[in-house]
């Protein structure tokens, strides 16, 4: 039986920007959270989606959660996809209160894990202390993401802390900082209380922040995503993309949408 050729959409229409890279890629990085999605929703995400995430974090400490087996049939699942997978930072963060650092590497690592986030969201932690733990992800062959900035209510950024501790997580090996957004997305760092982005803030940090490929933006809101990207260009690296979301999202960074419409254009990109 003679083989039928499908259809395949032209370039300009699969992505009018141009701009879109394939994977491995390291330009316009997509993050997805998982709160808890059962085996079968998460293989249908990797099937149908995988080719836009780069990343997926299981959020906060929920990998303590699941039955051991099905947490390892979703990590094999997303590194089939070429898809880093790593614990929510908070799960580090309990261990380091608990002494117990040397035992969540190990477990990671034996579970299959290729990725780890060391954060200080909710737990004071000196500076040793935080390059210490990006070596160890380092030293076990992991990809390390760092984050900035605080989990409660209200919290803002400090600049002259933020680019301290880009400069440094960047010197120790991190692959990219994220600034912190919460899964909410509102009354946090540059998010105001209804979620909107507090742009004389966020102007300050672009125009001053060094290494501005190297940060990710969690942005778990659409109205957020859009304005980060029309603000910074579709290559920006984006996370906390819920797992229902990254279709919207990545029709957002090709020009496949009313908001970034424009992307289809001539546009001059920051990074």
């Amino acid at each position: 039986m003679e083989a039928i050729s499908l259809p395949i959409w032209h370039p300009l229409l699969l992505d009018p920007s141009g701009q879109r890279e394939a994977k491995p890629r390291d330009k316009g990085l997509t993050m997805v959270i998982d709160k808890g999605l059962g085996i079968r929703a998460f293989a249908d995400l990797m099937g149908t989606s995988s080719a836009h995430i780069d990343l997926i974090k299981l959020g906060f400490g929920t990998s303590a959660l699941y039955p051991v087996e099905i947490l390892k049939q979703k990590i094999e699942i997303a590194k089939a996809h070429n898809v880093l997978i790593l614990p929510g930072g908070t799960f580090l963060e309990v261990a380091v209160t608990k002494g117990q650092t040397d035992a969540y590497f190990e477990t990671i690592q034996g579970l299959g894990f290729n990725a780890v986030e060391v954060s200080d969201g909710t737990i004071e932690m000196d500076r040793k202390t935080r390059i210490g733990l990006i070596l160890e992800g380092k030293r076990r062959q992991l990809e390390v993401f760092t984050e900035y900035g605080k989990k409660c209510w209200g919290s803002s950024i400090e600049i002259e802390e933020l680019i301290q501790t880009v400069e440094c997580d960047l010197e120790f090996g991190a692959k990219l900082v994220t600034i912190e957004g919460r899964e909410s997305g509102m009354g946090v760092g540059i998010f105001d209380e209804k979620g909107q982005c507090k742009e004389d803030d966020f102007a300050l940090i672009v125009k001053r922040l060094p290494h501005l490929n190297r940060i990710m933006w969690e942005t778990p809101l659409k109205s957020q995503q859009s304005q980060l990207l029309n603000m910074l260009g579709s290559q920006i690296h984006l996370g906390n993309i819920a797992p229902e979301d990254v279709f919207s999202l990545e029709a957002l960074r090709r020009g496949l949408r009313s908001d970034t419409f424009q992307f289809g254009e001539q546009l001059h990109y920051y990074i």
